[in-house]
């Protein structure tokens, strides 16, 4: 028999993907004497509340500094908006319940009832006060009635977001319109945009992050609660700032590892962009390097900001539009990039190779007729990701390749910069193993995450030989083998799955031998911090 505190739980955690059906499958465990009315009524009060809660900090951390963004600003005015907040602000109570009992307005309402400003205690008395209302409501009410109400219950309710989804993919389609009228009426490229934009509904590698995570928000919920707060993900890298959650720094971590394995580099601290210049170029002069270099923020994230430069005048141009601090690195040519996911639980001799993905860069081969955006989007994949691609490429997107010529569009391993990720277990050898395991743990403090290396051969990888550490990533790197376009949605969910517990299992070892993790508004912070610092450019070849 479950416990009645994780039974708990795991209904509060239901209620952050759907608090009404969450409330459905309460009353169900009610009535079928699984579950008391109590601990159904508590969990599902407990994980509404939590939510509403986290809806207000939202509004109130970052709802007005959200409404200078550029993407937003354009489309919500700041007038139309203060009014929003004020009406809310003057009737706070009557939002508050309103909200509770109409769909769809408890986020604009809750978001605005943070931006207001108003201390935190009114907000509380009037969200429990609603949940209380409407929570044992529709928990009594399925209980007492049972199959019968929560069929019913249920076809309504899975008709409210089929009704939404039908929306929002109508205004989505119409937004794809205005861009195909942009064309200047080029039919084939008109094609070319609408079967990216329609393909992408069930070509899930492509989804937005925050959409892919959703089915996971329940199960890292749960194991928070099993492992004594979110938190407890610090304490698997006790070596990196917040175990390496957000805006660690890439220089640090790569000088506490083997510098025969890495790839040199040198950290150019913010300051004047000759100066740094200057500095770069004396270092390059006293160990020999010559461009091409790669330069990319130290504490960035996803490929963000990283650029290929050729010479002098294109380091410096990158040094003007990054003040911060700078990571230069010689350019290993590959021509093969492999992201080697690693974990160790403490107390253990050997880690493991969690998994593999062998990267594979975008390459445009010319025809002698077409340009490269046309190129683009006729390519079935290469289409997908055509906003990366045309950005980065700028005036050059207008080029005719000739024929047979190759044009390389990517130089950072990272999916969302458009590398095709795919399963690389052919790769993993006890060899392979045996080598990142001894580097992994001549960095003290460091447990779980990913090394993304570079290499010539794939016999030599094999070997555990002949490759190059381009960056080593913590607590929130990706078993990145998920987006191999031929597995499927479920399978990477699953994986993900296993990656989470085994990061909560570690960091719940690392903690209970003494090691401090960051709080977990302090990592909210860090990352809120790292979401307003400034990254440079995009890619240039």
């Amino acid at each position: 028999m479950i416990e009645t505190l994780p039974r708990m739980a795991a209904i509060a955690a239901g209620t952050l993907v759907s608090e009404d059906l969450a409330c459905v499958a309460a009353g169900l465990l009610v009535h079928a004497g699984q579950l008391g009315p109590a601990e159904g009524i508590g969990g599902c009060l407990a994980g509404i509340v939590a939510g509403d809660i986290g809806l207000w900090a939202v509004g109130r951390l970052v709802g007005r500094r959200a409404l200078a963004w550029p993407l937003l600003a354009r489309r919500l005015p700041g007038a139309t908006v203060e009014k929003a907040v004020s009406w809310v602000g003057s009737r706070l109570g009557w939002a508050i319940m309103g909200a509770r009992f109409l769909p769809g307005a408890r986020l604009p309402v809750f978001l605005l009832a943070g931006m207001t400003g108003r201390p935190a205690a009114p907000f509380l008395f009037w969200t429990i006060a609603a949940a209380a209302l409407w929570t044992p409501l529709l928990v009594i009410a399925t209980a007492l009635i049972g199959q019968e109400f929560a069929s019913r219950f249920e076809g309504a309710a899975a008709a409210a977001p089929a009704a939404g989804l039908a929306c929002l993919s109508a205004l989505w389609l119409a937004r794809g319109l205005v861009r195909w009228r942009r064309a200047g009426g080029r039919l084939r490229l008109a094609r070319a945009m609408l079967a990216a934009r329609v393909s992408r509904l069930w070509r899930w590698e492509f989804w937005p992050l925050w959409v892919f995570y959703i089915p996971l928000v329940p199960w890292i919920a749960l194991l928070s609660v099993r492992y004594r707060g979110f938190s407890t993900i610090a304490a698997a890298n006790p070596a990196m700032g917040g175990g390496g959650f957000v805006g660690e720094s890439k220089a640090a971590i790569l000088s506490a590892l083997p510098p025969a394995w890495v790839l040199p580099f040198v950290r150019l601290d913010s300051g004047d962009p000759d100066g740094r210049l200057e500095e770069l170029l004396d270092s390059m002069r006293g160990n020999g390097w010559s461009f091409p270099l790669v330069l990319k923020p130290d504490a960035g994230q996803r490929g963000a900001g990283l650029r290929l430069v050729r010479d002098g005048k294109q380091a410096l141009a990158c040094l003007r539009d990054q003040p911060a601090a700078v990571l230069a690195q010689v350019y290993h040519p590959g021509p093969h990039e492999a992201g080697i996911f690693y974990y160790r639980i403490p107390g253990e001799a050997r880690g493991r190779i969690f998994s593999i993905t062998d990267k594979v860069f975008p390459v445009l081969t010319g025809d002698g007729v077409h340009t490269v955006e046309e190129l683009i989007w006729r390519h079935p994949r290469y289409r997908m990701q055509s906003r990366v691609f045309l950005r980065r490429l700028g005036q050059r997107a207008l080029r005719i390749l000739a024929p047979e010529e190759r044009l390389r569009l990517a130089e950072a391993g990272n999916h969302c910069q458009g590398t095709m990720f795919l399963d690389g277990r052919r790769l993993h050898t006890p060899e392979l193993e045996g080598s990142i395991d001894d580097i992994a743990r001549s960095y003290p403090g460091f447990f779980f995450g990913r090394f993304d290396v570079r290499y010539e051969k794939e016999e030599d990888l094999k070997a555990g030989r002949g490759f190059a550490i381009v960056e080593l990533n913590g607590v929130t790197s990706e078993s990145t083998n998920i987006y191999d376009p031929s597995g499927s949605l479920l399978s990477a969910w699953g994986t993900l799955a296993r990656q989470w517990s085994l990061l909560f299992r570690i960091g719940h070892r690392n903690r209970k031998a003494g090691a401090a993790p960051s709080s977990t508004i302090g990592l909210l912070r860090a990352a809120l911090r790292h979401r307003r610092h400034p990254a440079f450019g995009h890619l240039a070849d």
